[in-house]
């Protein structure tokens, strides 16, 4: 991880750190929850040595980018996301009119309204777990609110939503248990935080590390997280409401960028109500009609995909973004 570089820049009010490594066309790499960059490293390589400059910042929130105000989760939305990843975009490649972007988890989500917002910037996409979460016109159908309607109150967004408690539940665990629990979690099933002392009791289960994550690994999340805490990331979840206001002016648009989507079968978003067939059944298709027709369902793969199967993922990126060099 020597060869990778690290600067932070200033860019739309934040400090945003990022860590790149080759020349090239850019690839932009967007982390999820609760990733940071350092979640890319095996692509940032990859990609370095096989002719491309490959870009992972800490979002907004995340790892050593600081400056955004983690006590307003409004400072959180869509808009201040993608924003930060235009502003970046500006800074670090003036000289390209579009890049190559792939996202994992909340940085799928921000890829994907990145393509939707600015199109002209974006030359292809990788998404890799989430789909594409479209709007949905009723206001019950907020993201907040639908999965509280699905699974319960114990659900892990609806636990997110009160400020300060579920950072308080983490905390009488600790960060490395905590991060154990998430890196490690395998279940197609939802992930659940109920309110109760069996919840704190199983993060002291012990839980074996897998091949794919060293104890190296594990460190370097735990002493960002032990720094900054959980609420940055966390304030995407506190944000859904927000969103669905905010998104209302793009109802019914289309994705009109390249894409290609690529999902492990034991990935709990996979496993969502009516997500497979969305995916599968056409509605996907119409909604992204750029979309590649070969969408990749890995096998006996969970949630970190691209650091559970690093070489297949990159296997996949490069056979489709060549294309569009």
């Amino acid at each position: 991880m020597e060869e990778i570089e690290h600067r932070n820049l200033k860019i739309n009010g934040i400090n945003m750190h990022i860590a790149e490594k080759g020349k090239g066309p850019t690839i932009l790499f967007l982390h999820g929850f609760p990733d940071l960059w350092y979640s890319w490293r095996h692509q940032i390589l990859y990609f370095a040595d096989n002719g491309y400059r490959a870009v992972a910042p800490d979002l907004r929130g995340f790892g050593q980018t600081t400056g955004a105000p983690t006590q307003d989760p409004s400072k959180f939305s869509v808009m201040h996301l993608v924003g930060d990843i235009v502003s970046l975009l500006d800074a670090i490649a003036p000289d390209e009119e579009k890049v190559f972007v792939v996202g994992h988890d909340w940085g799928a989500f921000i890829g994907w309204y990145l393509c939707l917002f600015r199109p002209d910037r974006v030359k292809a996409f990788v998404s890799l777990s989430v789909h594409y979460l479209k709007r949905n016109p009723d206001p019950a159908m907020n993201f907040t609110d639908l999965f509280r309607a699905i699974y319960g109150d114990h659900h892990y967004i609806w636990r997110f939503q009160e400020p300060g408690d579920i950072e308080a539940e983490f905390a009488k665990v600790g960060f490395k248990q905590v991060m154990k629990k998430f890196l490690t979690f395998r279940d197609p099933a939802p992930f659940f935080f109920p309110k109760t002392d069996n919840f704190i009791d199983s993060y002291h289960t012990p839980i074996a590390l897998p091949h794919w994550l060293s104890e190296e690994d594990l460190d370097y999340y735990v002493s960002n997280y032990e720094k900054t805490g959980f609420t940055g990331g966390i304030n995407y979840y506190r944000a859904f409401k927000l969103d669905w206001e905010l998104l209302a002016p793009w109802e019914g648009a289309k994705v009109n960028v390249p894409v290609k989507f690529v999902v492990g079968d034991l990935d709990l978003v996979y496993h969502i109500p009516l997500v497979k067939e969305y995916v599968h059944g056409g509605g996907f298709k119409k909604d992204v009609p750029l979309l590649n027709d070969e969408i990749v369902v890995m096998e006996d793969v969970a949630h970190f995909i691209n650091q559970e199967k690093p070489q297949d993922v990159n296997y996949h990126i490069y056979n489709f973004i060549k294309s569009y060099n």
